[in-house]
């Protein structure tokens, strides 16, 4: 078993109104708005406190999240989600496909595979789909549906703003190949065409302008080597518009390597 309240993070603002409440094991954002806050990911319920405590040490009230954003169905992104919303009352949105992951009708949560059980099931307040805007205060998420991790898998994209200077961030909603694998496919008889629709996926975010790559994992986006760099350099080396093009041919050579490797058959 992964032992999630083992990775504490200490919480940082990334630019303007974005800030990371995360762990090591479970990346969380935070958007601060006129009209309350919004996380994208809880993380695993064993290290709820921890973004919890993150939100406080960073001079916010974590009871006035009002949305609860997913980049997919996941355990280790939406475990934390029920306790959460009975907390704070807080709206949460999950892609449509991923839906049945959340209410516990589907066992593909990934929980067991990571050694937990998942058990705080939730009935998602609203089901995303390509193209959905959430909007709070002055803020607008712009939902992409990028299917392959899970078939509910969405990227979000929003602006930041900090003394004057708006800038485009970006986060994929999850790049792992280990849901896309044939072992894991034909265990559970899953389709094997999510690979071909990660990597249309992959073709239609090139078109995005990514000021500043989000990740929904630390290693995604190098968020932690990051945040140490944040405190001696002048430069906030979030801020890099030749990133996300760089990590999307990544992905795709992640799961290429995958495929061939199956098509050998060594593994």
């Amino acid at each position: 078993m992964n032992t999630p309240w083992t990775g504490r993070v200490e919480p940082f603002r990334i630019f303007g109104n974005l800030y990371f409440v995360g762990t090591e094991p479970a990346s969380s954002h935070l958007i601060e708005t006129e009209d309350g806050l919004i996380l994208i990911d809880s993380g695993y319920p064993q290290s709820l406190y921890l973004v919890i405590e993150s939100i406080w040490e960073l001079g916010l009230d974590p009871r006035k999240i009002r949305c609860i954003v997913h980049s997919h169905g996941h355990y280790d992104h939406l475990g934390a989600t029920r306790a959460l919303r009975e907390l704070t009352g807080a709206k949460t949105f999950l892609g449509a496909e991923d839906c049945d992951y959340a209410n516990g009708k589907l066992d593909l949560t990934w929980a067991k595979e990571l050694g937990h059980v998942y058990y705080e099931t939730f009935e998602p307040d609203v089901a995303l789909r390509d193209g959905d805007v959430i909007r709070l205060g002055s803020t607008e998420i712009h939902c992409v549906s990028t299917p392959g991790h899970t078939p509910g898998t969405i990227s979000f994209f929003f602006e930041v703003a900090e003394n004057g200077v708006r800038l485009r961030a970006g986060m994929h909603g999850g790049v792992g190949i280990n849901s896309m694998t044939r072992k894991f496919l034909d265990a559970y008889g899953l389709p094997h065409d999510c690979r071909e629709k990660f990597l249309a996926g992959l073709d239609r975010l090139k078109r995005e302008h990514v000021d500043l790559h989000l990740g929904n994992h630390v290693g995604c986006n190098d968020t932690l080597g990051k945040a140490r760099r944040m405190k001696h350099e002048r430069r906030n080396p979030f801020v890099d518009p030749s990133e996300w093009p760089v990590f999307l041919e990544k992905c795709r050579a992640n799961l290429q390597r995958q495929i061939d490797a199956e098509r050998d058959g060594h593994s």
